[in-house]
């Protein structure tokens, strides 16, 4: 659904994007990462038919982002990090403008601002004036105004920015809905959890550059290594140690708890238990700690 070679884009001397080469299917929800400055806004821009770039290509729902501005437009829903919203306007009157510019007919406008207004919660607030909104409540128009027209493509900056956890948690049930109805997205963020929770795969971007790509499986393994396991026991391990560090790598030990890695758990593991339990072992839980995106995030733009 998106496509992009050597993707690049100058200001003068200074360079924001530099050969961006990406694959995103129908359907895949890729998240951007990245410090402020890294080059985040100004790859969707390019990908939105906003920005031309300097150099390289991208497609966008077959479409070329240049040659064919106009139906990416079309193809696509954007939400951008200033909203740009008429303060003056209320909300039917903006969406049916919006929807009117996306080539809607007059029944299909009605139609899907009343889904959308209901659906974020807003329909109660449709008389009010812009001006009068929240800043979460302004948050969520604008991004009911990336899809009024149902598009193939969103691009989402910072999609749940000054929203409370209510209104977070709609938007990314409707994120989650977007990805099952087969919509491809794009989303710039800098909440890691939300990131995580929503995202197939992260690119991560520092000084216009991608760095980093993968599920979230994958780069965790790739720069934290195997995952650290715990076994609690029910009593003190009086000499069950030398048991553990025939089968495992032992990490860390406590008074009734051990950590340990493997570098394939799910044929240690049961090895494991079973040796524990010869030896008269009574184990609580064997679970595997968390490990967040945000270790693999700061370890990654810091080295």
């Amino acid at each position: 659904m998106i496509e992009t070679r050597e993707l690049s884009k100058q200001f003068g001397d200074f360079t924001a994007v530099r050969q961006v080469s990406l694959r995103v299917n129908e359907g895949e929800l890729l998240a951007l990462l990245g410090p402020n400055g890294a080059g985040k806004t100004t790859t969707v821009r390019m990908l939105a038919a906003i920005l031309r770039p300097t150099s390289g290509w991208a497609r966008v729902a077959g479409y070329d982002v240049v040659s064919q501005a106009q139906a990416v437009r079309h193809a696509v829903g954007l939400l951008t990090e200033f909203h740009g919203l008429y303060l003056r306007m209320k909300a039917l009157e903006y969406l049916d403008f919006f929807g009117e510019l996306q080539g809607l007919s007059r029944a299909q406008r009605r139609e899907r601002s009343e889904l959308l207004l209901k659906r974020f919660e807003l329909w109660d607030d449709r008389e009010k004036r812009l001006g009068e909104y929240s800043k979460g409540m302004r948050q969520k128009l604008a991004l009911i105004r990336s899809m009024i027209h149902d598009p193939q493509v969103l691009f989402l900056d910072e999609p749940t920015s000054a929203m409370d956890p209510h209104s977070a948690k709609l938007v990314r049930d409707a994120i989650a809905d977007l990805k099952r109805d087969g919509r491809t997205v794009v989303m710039c963020t800098h909440n890691l959890a939300e990131a995580e929770l929503l995202a197939d795969r992260i690119a991560i971007i520092r000084r216009g550059e991608i760095i980093a790509l993968g599920t979230p499986a994958e780069l965790k393994s790739r720069l934290l290594g195997a995952p650290v396991l715990e076994i609690r026991f029910a009593e003190p391990l009086d000499g069950l140690l030398p048991v553990l560090e025939e089968l495992v790598q032992v990490e860390q030990v406590g008074p009734d708890w051990v950590r340990y890695r493997s570098p394939d758990a799910q044929a240690a593991n049961p090895r494991l238990v079973s040796r524990l339990a010869q030896a008269g072992a009574s184990i609580v839980t064997l679970s595997e700690l968390p490990r967040s995106l945000e270790e693999v995030y700061l370890r990654i733009v810091s080295e």
